[in-house]
């Protein structure tokens, strides 16, 4: 896209450590960031909040199209909108509900792409999903498919859960994200799928240090300076 800032894409299943790796990324390069599962859950949240019907598609393009969004990644990352931190909220359970209905409706997923292409600004951008590196951004300057084995995303889950004191069993975890990974594989919209000029990287065994340094490694191979 000529002069347009680079664009780091962050690609993979649920669990797989997207948004770590992504946070770490854009800390590094002092880039922009953006969380792109956060704005399908701001979405669901707010029309569970206003009890929007998630088959209307009018009215949620209109939230899309009226929210201010703000990412931030230090001191620590959060996420605002419109003046209100959001950062917790979106993660309970009816956003997450919500955002996955509305997540299907096209009309939504286009006005979505066109807010996720706005986060492109200098220096750059790091931009973690689903579709990131094979629709919202083709001309990426690197795409990472960062993966981990089904049981590997399942266990990271099931010890974040219970270090938030929640009662979770590691079974139910597990076939809940070997369905997630079934509906977004299969998604007619915008599935999930690897790149060709993906780096895939599996995290299956590695530590998160160790994540970021092949990530950072293969940035450096893309040209990208990389100063601390």
């Amino acid at each position: 896209m000529g002069n347009a800032p680079p664009v780091i894409c962050v690609d993979g299943p649920s669990g797989s450590g997207k948004g770590t790796l992504a946070l770490a990324i854009a800390r590094k390069l002092d880039w922009n960031i953006l969380d792109s599962g956060s704005l399908y859950r701001i979405v669901g949240l707010h029309a569970y909040l206003f009890d929007l019907s998630v088959e209307d598609d009018e009215a949620l393009k209109q939230v899309v199209e009226s929210m201010d969004i703000q990412f931030a990644t230090e001191p620590s990352p959060n996420l605002v909108v419109n003046g209100k931190d959001l950062t917790e909220a979106i993660r309970g359970e009816e956003a997450t509900r919500y955002a996955s209905l509305v997540a299907k409706r096209e009309k939504v997923r286009a006005a979505l792409l066109i807010r996720q292409k706005e986060f492109r600004k200098p220096p750059g951008l790091v931009a973690d999903g689903r579709d990131m590196g094979t629709v919202v951004f083709p001309d990426a300057k690197l795409k990472i498919y960062l993966d981990a084995s089904p049981e590997e995303r399942a266990r990271r889950r099931y010890v974040e859960l219970k270090d938030k004191g929640l009662n979770v069993s590691l079974p139910d975890l597990f076939q809940s994200l070997k369905e997630r990974d079934a509906q977004d594989k299969n998604r007619r919209v915008s599935p999930l799928k690897v790149a060709p000029d993906s780096f895939v990287l599996d995290s299956t065994g590695l530590s998160i240090d160790e994540v970021i340094e092949k990530a950072l490694a293969a940035a450096k191979q893309k040209g990208l300076q990389i100063t601390n």
